[in-house]
């Protein structure tokens, strides 16, 4: 981290920033996992839905 001095004696700190990454472009692959991880996510729904159902 940085530190400077102010007027007076006063100490200023600066984060040091990360690196910066860059994304990488999507594949075929992520692209199926993405559609079956909202399908999953669908069917939880549905199930909470009827368990709510079925409880009242």
């Amino acid at each position: 981290m940085a530190v400077t001095e102010e007027d007076g004696g006063r100490l200023n700190l600066f984060a040091s920033e990360p690196r910066m990454t860059y994304a990488e472009p999507a594949t075929a692959g992520s692209n199926s996992k993405r559609l079956m991880m909202i399908g999953m996510g669908g069917a939880v729904v549905l199930a909470m839905m009827a368990v709510a159902v079925r409880i009242s």
